[in-house]
């Protein structure tokens, strides 16, 4: 079978399969064909030379805000694909039951680089939210909208990978944990699993992941003081030690708020990488200290995480979180997304959200974006 595109002299880390070797990768129908030495090109092929950088299965962001124009915290994936590498966006709620049709036909189906999403327990998702307004929606509990969220995932389960719910102090409120357990009925119903975010307490951490079950997930898991993952001491919590046992997720979850440096190094000292990196990229954080899923990678580079690691915790992790394995591989077969991309040296200030600068000396540069076996974008 002749290929559509080659990808050569590449070095290709697929953490998926334990790969880290200078190759040539081909794609044909829109997936993954062969991984190989002098991969023969024929007259259609659209062949590649990448010698000098680096292809990974696409770069998945678990964790983004993507309902452009619909949402005021909306941004354009497509753009934003372009600088960060990703090839599959992960909405987290944005939309709830009331406005995901228009989510799926105005974003979802036009848009080029690939998206999921959670879909809100609340029904309007996350309606109010800007430099202006901040209304947490889950503090309604009348727009807890259990029996409407079943029918909008039985609608689409082609894109719908889970349920999402927002809880916390700004998030829900007066309503505290409630909307979680109402949320949790939900995915046990459609046997989704959920994503939780939390924010300053109350519920405590340590409340929400009680509640969880395996294969849910945490997001903002390496939050600044309050509502952090570490005790004072710095040491990891046996909560949090206890709770990946059971199997939960723990998930990046960068945005305005919700990722410190000073608890990236505790958690890493501890030994407790997170299972997925995800930026929370929205309208607030575009501009930083999120930037986009690259850099949120890059931090963790300079963090102390092997390279195979964040890239392990931006594919295939990702994947399995989401139930979707035929991504984040280069397994033949696989749908055909990869992401071209060096490692550059130097000094890189990178920001968090309690205000620290770290200067790193590595930073993670998208030169190129594989959709579905095509070339679709070069930096």
């Amino acid at each position: 079978m002749p290929f559509d595109l080659i990808l050569k002299n590449g070095r290709i880390l697929d953490p998926s399969q334990g790969i880290d070797k200078i190759a040539d990768i081909a794609f044909t129908d829109g997936r993954v064909a062969a991984i190989g030495s002098d991969l023969a090109a024929d007259s259609g092929t659209d062949t590649r030379d990448i010698s000098g950088k680096i292809v990974s299965p696409g770069f998945i962001d678990l964790h983004t805000h993507v309902y452009w124009g619909g949402t005021s915290l909306g941004i354009d994936a497509g753009e934003v694909a372009r600088t960060s590498g990703v090839t599959t966006f992960v909405d987290a709620g944005s939309a709830g039951a009331g406005n995901f049709a228009g989510f799926r036909k105005h974003v979802i189906e036009p848009s080029e680089p690939r998206i999921l999403a959670y879909l809100h327990i609340s029904f309007a998702g996350i309606y109010a939210f800007s430099n202006r307004i901040m209304v947490g929606e889950s503090d309604d509990m009348r727009l807890m909208a259990p029996a409407d969220a079943l029918e909008v995932v039985e609608a689409n389960r082609d894109v719908i990978v889970g349920i999402k719910v927002r809880v916390g102090r700004h998030a829900s409120g007066d309503s505290g944990i409630a909307p979680l357990d109402i949320a949790l009925q939900l995915a046990e119903e459609t046997s989704l699993p959920l994503m939780a975010h939390i924010d300053e307490p109350p519920p405590t951490y340590d409340a929400v992941l009680e509640k969880l079950r395996p294969d849910d997930i945490l997001t903002h898991c390496f939050r600044p003081f309050p509502n952090t993952p570490v005790s004072g001491q710095g040491a990891v919590k046996e909560s949090v030690i206890a709770a990946r046992k059971r199997g939960i997720i723990f998930d990046v979850g960068h945005g305005m708020g919700s990722f410190a440096f000073a608890t990236g190094r505790a958690m890493l000292a501890g030994g407790f990488m997170p299972d997925t990196i995800s930026s929370d990229l929205h309208k607030l954080c575009l501009a930083g200290p999120a930037v986009d899923q690259a850099v949120t990678m890059s931090k963790f580079l300079c963090l102390g995480m092997p390279l195979d690691e964040v890239i392990r915790a931006s594919t295939v992790n990702v994947a399995k979180a989401m139930r979707r394995e035929d991504l984040g591989t280069f397994r033949t077969g696989a749908l055909g997304d990869a992401t071209i991309y060096t490692v550059d040296e130097g000094r890189f200030d990178y920001h968090d959200v309690v205000g620290e600068v770290l200067t790193g000396d590595r930073k993670i540069v998208p030169a190129g974006v594989v959709l579905e076996g095509r070339w679709w974008h070069s930096a």
